[in-house]
């Protein structure tokens, strides 16, 4: 947000009023939906409500990786059959082209970047990782990865720790603040209403539907909800996601230093770790790397967990430092928390809100919405319209998710599992044999890149 030079202003005051559609959240996902509702219904009455500021969610504070859901094959085999995972994976890729498009058309400076995104693996026990994937795409006739030989891989990242990878090469990265800052625009100019600094306080289903504010109340013929990780504040969604912190710190320059390395070009880079290691340079040649810390907050409240996390920040830059001890004396000038929306299978859910017929969701986007949350956004934008086509009736929609347990087996059970995959993975890094209990352990974590 700093680069992207700070939030605008808040736009407007909430007082009332009569909409078609009410989208409530201001990130990737609400905002495509807006715009994708505008452009099936020119003359609807939209509303935005954000309780905070536009992107002051996980959109303007992620990795900035922009992948394709080819890396999920297997999770879409799981809930659809074959032509409707080859077509969401498709789709999925194309909203990488439809999103550089969005930005060419409006002049949306997002520091759009194509450099690939390395899969990689960091540890003997990851060789392969993607192995299965791999075979899910050759017996589909689609291969969206090129397998790198492993010495080309410790070269092209500037790390020794690489011991192999696959590339994704129509992979790119963007600037997330200063894409979620062009569209919070592009909306505003296309006429679609936002409110933000408005928590919404309750939701009054019904024909129309009432959002209550502190500020006034709004009528919609629908609603939909697109709050990421706060979601699981709401009783019909809490089982469906599990809010996890992710942490990232930022260096001074240093493109000199991994020019030198032999990382020249602009991949985006994961290892295979459940807890996963994520990193990119930036424009000005700075080094974001992030790590999925895992913490959780009890009640899956989103609170301080989720904003700087001390313990989630010391452990990234423990792992910066170790991915690239070139960089030992590089100073870190900004670091940060953030919430993802988790699900068992790494998919987001859609759908319509039991009992409602117009109050719609998408949420669970575990880390890696960038580019979904277009396709989000357009199946989202249908369901509010009650268009029924094959984006409304896709696998993705009303689909039978794994739900995580109730509160207090959810946050205590999630903190056992946690520390065992800490365990592990540090007992992988320095050569020593795993407990029993914790393999067993961490073999109930969700899967993930």
């Amino acid at each position: 947000m700093e680069e992207a030079g700070g939030l605008p202003p808040p736009a407007n005051r909430l007082s009332g009023g009569r909409y078609d559609h009410v989208v409530i959240g201001g990130g990737f996902v609400g905002l495509w939906t807006a715009l994708h509702v505008r452009q099936l219904q020119p003359d609807a009455r939209i509303a935005v409500i954000e309780r905070y500021r536009c992107g002051s969610g996980a959109s303007g504070r992620n990795g900035g990786s922009v992948m394709s859901w080819w890396s999920e094959i297997g999770a879409l085999l799981a809930i659809a059959d074959a032509a409707e995972a080859v077509r969401l994976a498709q789709a999925s890729q194309e909203a990488i082209e439809s999103i550089e498009q969005f930005c060419l058309e409006h002049g949306i400076d997002a520091h759009f970047t194509r450099g690939g995104w390395l899969w990689t693996a960091t540890l003997d026990p990851h060789r392969d990782s993607w192995a299965e994937v791999l075979k899910h795409c050759e017996r589909l006739g689609h291969m969206p990865f090129d397998v790198l030989r492993p010495q080309d891989v410790a070269v092209r990242t500037g790390s020794p720790v690489h011991l192999h990878g696959i590339l994704e090469p129509g992979a790119v990265t963007v600037q997330p603040a200063r894409l979620v800052i062009g569209m919070r625009r592009v909306a505003l100019e296309q006429g679609i209403q936002i409110f933000e600094e408005t928590p919404v306080t309750h939701i009054e289903t019904g024909d129309p539907v009432r959002v209550h504010t502190d500020d006034g109340t709004v009528t919609a013929q629908s609603v939909v909800l697109a709050t990421n990780a706060w979601a699981a504040a709401i009783p019909a969604l809490s089982r469906l996601i599990v809010p996890v912190n992710s942490s990232i710190v930022v260096t001074e320059p240093v493109r000199d230093v991994l020019h030198g390395s032999g990382w020249r070009g602009d991949e985006a880079i994961n290892d295979s770790q459940t807890m996963v290691n994520y990193y990119r340079k930036t424009r000005d040649g700075r080094l974001a790397f992030g790590k999925g810390t895992g913490a959780l907050a009890r009640g899956s409240h989103i609170d301080a967990t989720f904003s700087a996390h001390e313990p989630s920040l010391r452990l990234t830059e423990a792992d910066l430092r170790h991915t690239y001890p070139q960089l030992a004396s590089a100073r870190v000038t900004h670091r940060w928390s953030g919430p993802i929306d988790r699900t068992y299978d790494n998919l987001p859910v859609l759908g319509t809100v039991p009992g409602t017929g117009n109050v719609h969701y998408g949420i669970g986007w575990s880390g890696h919405g960038v580019a979904p949350s277009y396709l989000g956004g357009r199946i989202l934008a249908r369901l509010a319209l009650n268009i029924r086509d094959e984006w409304s009736e896709c696998a993705l929609v009303n689909r039978v998710a794994r739900r995580f347990p109730v509160e207090p087996f959810r946050s205590v059970g999630g903190n056992v599992i946690r520390n065992a995959v800490l365990r592990k993975e540090r007992a992988a890094r320095e050569g020593r044999a795993v407990s029993w209990v914790d393999m067993m352990l961490a073999k109930l974590a969700p899967g993930g890149h």
